[in-house]
C-alpha cells in the first residue's frame, strides 16, 4: 500500500499526515509506504494534462491513498485523484470544495460540521504520537505557548500558575519548556522568581526536534497554556494527565469552545494539583480514523 502526501511544507500539517500514515501502517497487514511530494512539484496545469494516465513524473509509485492538509493542497489532491482514479483522496481539514469531491474528509469536531457521508470528525488535529507506556510517577512537564489570535499572554497569570504547580506538587520533578510564541523576556523574569530553583528549564530554541514528544512519553502529567490547543491533544494522545493553564482570551470561538468541551468531558482539567487531574484515557484519534479508512 502506498500513500502520497501533498505537502505545503508546514510542520503542523505534516504531523497530521504522518499521524494517519503511521496509524494505517500499524493496522495494515501489508507493507505501507509514504511519499511526500511538495506542491511546487505538482503544477496544476501539468496535472490537468495527466488525467487517467496513472502516472506523473513527481510521483514515484502509484498511490492507494492521496493525503492533503492545507488550503493550497486541496486542488492538487483532487487533480491527483483524476490522474490516479483508483486512489482514495483524503483531505485532513474542512475543504473549500464540496465535500463529496473527496473520498474522505477528516475534520476536527470544533469546526461545527456534521458527521455524515464521507465526513469523519475527530477531537483535535491528528498527530503521530502513541502512548509508549513510559510515564514516570511525579514527573511533570509544563509547556508554555504565548499570544495568538484568540489569546493574549498574561505574565502574571502564568507565573502564578507555575508557582502553584510547584508548591502543590513538592515531590515532583518539574520540567518547563517554551514555544516560539513565548515572550522573549519571560524566562528572565521566571528565573528571578524564588520558586524557579525547583524547575528544570529548557528553552525551545535549545531543544532538538522531537524533544517535547519524548518528554511527554516520560511525564505523568503535562500542563499546557490554553492557547496551545494542538499540544493539549498531543499530550492526551501520549497518555498523560493534562492540565490547562489559563491566560487571557481575546475572543471566543469554536477553538476555545473545544477546550471547554474537553474540560466537560473530564479529559483535561484546570486544577494545578497533580492528584486532582483527570485520569489519563486511551486517546487514539489517528487509530480510529485509520480503522475507518481500512474498513472493507
Amino acid at each position: 500500500m502506498h500513500i502520497v502526501y501533498v505537502s505545503d511544507g508546514k510542520a503542523g500539517h505534516r504531523s497530521q499526515a504522518l499521524g494517519l500514515y503511521k496509524a494505517i501502517q500499524r493496522q495494515s497487514e501489508i507493507d505501507v509506504t509514504f511519499e511526500e511530494v511538495p506542491i511546487e512539484k505538482l503544477p496544476v496545469f501539468g496535472l490537468f494534462f495527466s488525467f487517467r494516465k496513472n502516472q506523473y513524473e513527481a510521483i514515484k509509485n502509484t498511490p492507494d491513498y492521496i493525503f492533503g492538509v492545507g488550503s493550497h493542497t486541496q486542488l492538487r489532491v483532487l487533480l491527483l485523484g483524476k490522474v490516479f482514479p483508483k486512489a482514495k483522496t483524503v483531505i485532513l481539514m474542512k475543504p473549500n470544495f464540496p465535500f463529496t469531491w473527496f473520498d474522505h474528509v477528516v475534520i476536527p469536531e470544533h469546526d461545527g460540521i456534521l458527521e455524515k457521508g464521507n465526513v469523519i470528525l475527530t477531537q483535535g488535529a491528528l498527530n503521530p504520537i502513541v502512548n509508549e507506556g513510559r510515564h514516570q510517577k511525579n514527573r511533570i512537564l509544563i509547556a508554555l505557548g504565548g499570544s495568538s489570535k484568540r489569546h493574549h499572554w498574561n505574565e502574571k497569570k502564568v507565573l502564578s500558575a507555575i508557582q502553584e504547580i510547584i508548591e502543590n506538587n513538592r515531590d515532583a520533578d518539574v520540567v518547563l519548556t517554551t514555544s516560539r510564541r513565548t515572550p522573549s523576556d519571560f524566562l528572565s523574569t521566571l528565573k528571578e522568581a524564588p520558586f524557579s530553583s525547583a524547575l528544570q528549564i529548557f528553552p525551545v530554541e535549545k531543544t532538538p526536534q522531537g524533544w517535547i514528544f519524548e518528554e511527554m512519553q516520560k511525564a505523568e502529567a503535562v500542563w499546557v497554556t490554553e492557547d496551545s490547543v494542538s499540544m493539549i491533544y498531543e499530550a492526551l494522545t501520549a497518555g498523560c494527565k493534562v492540565g490547562v493553564i489559563e491566560i487571557d482570551r481575546v475572543k471566543e470561538d469554536r477553538i476555545t469552545w473545544s477546550i471547554e468541551h474537553l474540560c466537560q468531558q473530564k479529559l483535561v482539567s484546570r486544577t494545578l494539583r497533580l492528584e486532582d487531574l483527570a485520569t489519563s484515557t486511551a486517546f487514539k484519534e489517528a487509530e480510529r480514523v485509520a480503522t475507518y479508512l481500512l474498513a472493507p
